[in-house]
């Protein structure tokens, strides 16, 4: 009998040429319910290209993508594990609790906000996420920025609006009772309610619709000390500490509604921020809510 050697090198390559690559991942989620970010690690075998799928229309080529769920709900993460012309898939499902607390994402030209709102201002929480769910804030513009202090929304007439129009006059009718709450600052980040001025509204309503998130600035012991002096008011020393190192704007305190939070995605009022801005206060360059979703 004769036998056929093939030399080493040339039976590896054979051997791995006919290998199928498979496919296999894990994932870690950071929470149970929306939003939450999932890392994953990609496990598959014999691959070199991969092509994820997460479910709610967004894809990936990467390695080892991560992503976020906004919004509550089933969705099954796939991974295709290719080499030559071979494909391996494999899928996992990742159930996305709704949230206990009042969320909502704010999608802009410059980036997304999550906004957690409180459940100590129920009339403006119900409010925002009424005219929310109703679709009121979608192409509306942050119409007013003023870096250091904060940028504000909610005009329903600055929704495709001409680039010399006056902007900050308008909102759905009505007005919302003040409900200012102790422990509700005006830290960087926080939401608030604008409003008319106390000559005309003594009661400190808030407007219907416009709202405005805190820049702010950090606060030194100097600066609160004289704010506590002219307002009364006095800050403990866990309020002190967060306008010291996370900053806001104390002087408005107890004079406008704050009625919720930016819990994700600072550094995106930072950006909007720091927009060049016309005389008016309004950015040369529209900046714009492309929509606000309840996180449900």
């Amino acid at each position: 009998m004769i036998k056929y050697l093939l030399p080493i090198s040339l039976a590896l390559l054979v051997i791995t040429s006919c290998s199928k690559p498979i496919a296999s991942f894990m994932y870690q989620a950071d929470t149970d319910s929306a939003p939450t970010n999932i890392t994953t690690e990609n496990k598959s075998q014999n691959a070199d290209m991969y092509l994820w799928d997460f479910g709610d229309g967004t894809k990936s080529e990467e390695v080892n993508p991560s992503h976020t769920y906004p919004l509550s709900g089933r969705y099954v993460i796939s991974l295709e594990a290719k080499k030559n012309n071979k494909i391996s898939k494999t899928e996992k499902e990742i159930i996305v609790e709704a949230p206990k607390d009042c969320r909502v994402l704010v999608k802009t030209n410059m980036g997304d906000m999550t906004i957690l709102l409180s459940d100590e201002t129920p009339e403006h929480r119900d409010n925002f996420l009424k005219l929310v769910n109703e679709g009121f804030y979608n192409g509306l513009l942050f119409h007013r920025v003023i870096n250091g202090f904060m940028i504000q929304g909610g005009d329903p007439k600055s929704k495709g609006a001409d680039e010399n129009a006056r902007l900050g006059g308008g909102g759905p009718g009505y007005t919302i009772p003040a409900e200012f709450v102790p422990d509700l600052l005006h830290y960087k980040g926080a939401l608030a309610a604008a409003r008319t001025g106390d000559a005309v509204n003594p009661e400190k309503n808030s407007s219907g619709s416009q709202f405005y998130l805190v820049h702010g600035n950090l606060l030194t012991e100097d600066q609160l000390n004289k704010i506590e002096r002219q307002s009364g008011h006095i800050y403990t020393d866990e309020q002190r500490e967060e306008y010291k190192t996370v900053g806001g704007t104390p002087f408005l305190d107890h004079n406008y509604t704050v009625f919720g939070r930016v819990v994700e995605g600072l550094d995106i009022i930072d950006k909007i921020a720091a927009t060049p801005t016309q005389p008016g206060d309004r950015p040369t360059e529209d900046v714009i809510i492309l929509e606000m979703t309840a996180i449900k």
